[in-house]
């Protein structure tokens, strides 16, 4: 029992910790590169990087409920242009920041990416430490994954295109592989196997955090030398990408009348992107540009620091502020 509750406490310290632990990751691909090689490799004939972002997608699946999805109902129209700035703003800034920081093909392919793929994960984690509405940001971030086999491929194809060729079917398929079947499986285990889901629960997050940090490390060391020649513009563009995000999300769910905790959740939802799927589909779509993986590494690390620092604003600064304007409990 001790044990369990030592690896529990652990596992919550990496939860915790993880935007550190993605930085720390990052350093090491940059310096020892070599160590993380294997990463870009096959296990068994299969991706480790897909293999990687399927158990993070199941870690996913087993904490949602069909009950989830019950906000559709309640709330259609705010879900509605929730979903429609995830996969409206964040592409959108993806084509104007590459046009204007005249981005390398490579790099641009990485960014655009970053901006079709659904809302990240963690969003759900960093609502829940902003006060924001957690069941609001648990059924975009749902919602968004569910359709990205047709948006992330559709986005992607109308701003690379006709400049860059890649195979849309083929990225559909992919992401059925590794975004939809480990949720199903994941909803799966949670419907019908729940004590082993709750059970899974305590040590997932980590697991799922331990890969995004090694998936960011592989990326980085295999693109290690051009990562130096060109970082400063990389790590330019994934900030404004992601800041520009949280800012352009926020004045959408004003716009459209949502209340304070929603502000919030869509501001999280919209900025914080499933960057380890962009990362993964770089590597599998664009092979033959091996920058095309490293935004989605870098954003990784950057949007979890970010999204902390974004939490501790709304919850000791913002929420307070504006508690009795929109007359919520925050």
């Amino acid at each position: 029992m001790e044990r369990m509750a030592f690896m529990k406490h652990v596992c919550a310290l990496i939860g915790k910790y993880f935007g550190i632990i993605a930085i720390i990751f990052l350093i090491l691909g940059l310096t020892t590169p070599t160590s993380f090689s294997w990463v870009m490799g096959k296990f068994l004939g299969v991706p480790v990087l897909s293999l990687f972002l399927g158990i993070i997608m199941f870690g996913m699946g087993t904490t949602l409920n069909l009950s989830d999805f019950a906000l559709i109902l309640k709330q259609p129209k705010n879900i509605f242009f929730g979903i429609l700035a995830q996969y409206f703003v964040m592409p959108f800034l993806a084509f104007v920041l590459s046009h204007a920081f005249q981005l390398e093909p490579a790099l641009a392919v990485g960014v655009v990416l970053v901006g079709t793929c659904p809302g990240g994960t963690s969003s759900n984690v960093i609502t829940f430490m902003s006060k924001g509405d957690v069941a609001f940001s648990v059924t975009m971030t749902s919602i968004s994954t569910l359709i990205s086999p047709i948006m992330t491929p559709l986005l992607t194809y109308l701003i690379l295109g006709q400049s860059i060729a890649f195979d849309p079917v083929g990225m559909f398929i992919s992401i059925v592989q590794i975004v939809i079947i480990p949720i199903i499986l994941g909803l799966a285990v949670k419907k019908f196997l729940p004590a082993l889901a709750a059970t899974a629960n305590d040590y997932l997050p980590a697991v799922s955090s331990i890969a995004i940090s090694l998936l960011i490390a592989g990326i980085i060391g295999a693109s290690r030398n051009a990562i130096l020649n060109s970082s400063a513009i990389i790590l330019l563009v994934v900030i404004l990408h992601n800041v520009l995000g949280y800012a352009l999300g926020f004045a959408i769910g004003k716009l459209t009348g949502m209340s304070w905790k929603q502000m919030v959740a869509v501001s999280i939802e919209v900025g914080m992107q499933n960057s380890g799927l962009a990362t993964g589909l770089a590597k599998v779509h664009f092979a033959s540009m091996p920058l095309a993986g490293v935004p989605g590494a870098v954003f990784s690390a950057w949007h979890n620091i970010s999204g902390a620092v974004l939490a501790y604003v709304y919850s000791n600064y913002l929420n307070k502020r504006f508690d009795s304007h929109y007359g919520e409990d925050v």
